[in-house]
């Protein structure tokens, strides 16, 4: 593969995923885009699922390429079974194996439970439980040994400071028993399995600005919201050679706030 004189981004620097392949779902924005620009960063070829902007996803491509690797978006919806396995596949066949699995595709519903409707429902349990488990089958096969697979939950998963979240944090809530399942299930192939919690992190789905910045500020002892970048640092340290051992935790990534 091609590499670069360009080596860092966003603090994350060396070349210590020289070829591997890495698989970002919803890595055209937010901490799923940082995520992928990280990982670039340190060697790896980037693949980056979009449900809808594909003008986005191929900017975050375009990022990626800076860096001298590899890189491709592929749509899907991930509430789909079979859109998540067809993206798998493509990018099984493009590079021929995948070392890396990202799961950060989410939506944020948000109101009392009485609002939330069955199919509203039914779209987050699949995005955020149903897709990291098919997405892992899909591309088990295609997975070699030391090979590494991270889930972006949420402090709301462990932690409750206000209501209206229920369904969000039930949904985030189960990937802390898929990761620890799996990571005793596919510790022998010596694949790792690990989860980031993070907590108010800017992106557009929560801005640093946003409406309900005042409440959450000042339950966050650092005082600020995180960057998508310092997310995406703690994901670029799980799947590098330096988390070797480190299987089955559950990282949280939210300034104080669940301490």
């Amino acid at each position: 593969m091609k590499t670069s004189s360009v080596n860092s981004v966003d603090g994350v620097t060396g070349r210590d995923l020289e070829n591997k392949v890495a698989l970002v779902t919803g890595g055209s924005r937010g901490m799923g885009a940082a995520i992928a620009r990280a990982l670039a960063a340190r060697g790896a070829s980037i693949a980056v699922t979009y449900l809808s902007s594909s003008t986005a996803a191929q900017q975050v491509v375009a990022e990626a390429a800076h860096f001298g690797v590899v890189a491709i978006a592929v749509q899907a919806d991930h509430r789909d079974d079979a859109s998540t396995a067809r993206a798998v596949l493509a990018v099984a066949e493009r590079f021929g194996r995948i070392d890396i699995v990202v799961n950060n595709a989410g939506v944020f519903p948000f109101g009392p439970i009485e609002d939330m409707s069955l199919e509203l429902i039914d779209q987050t349990l699949a995005t955020h439980a149903r897709a990291p488990y098919r997405l892992v089958q899909a591309a088990l096969p295609s997975m070699p040994a030391g090979g590494r697979i991270v889930s972006i939950g949420s402090s709301l998963g462990t932690h409750i400071p206000s209501s209206g979240v229920t369904l969000y944090a039930m949904s985030k809530a189960a990937l802390v028993g898929f990761t620890k399942a799996l990571a005793r299930e596919l510790g022998p192939r010596g694949i790792t399995v690990n989860l980031v919690n993070p907590g108010s992190i800017d992106t557009d789905m929560n801005p640093a600005d946003g409406p309900q910045a005042e409440d959450e500020r000042p339950r966050i002892p650092l005082g600020r919201y995180g960057r998508a970048d310092e997310i995406a640092n703690v994901v670029a340290f799980l799947v590098s050679p330096a988390a070797a051992y480190v299987s089955g935790a559950v990282l949280a990534a939210d300034g104080g706030a669940t301490a």
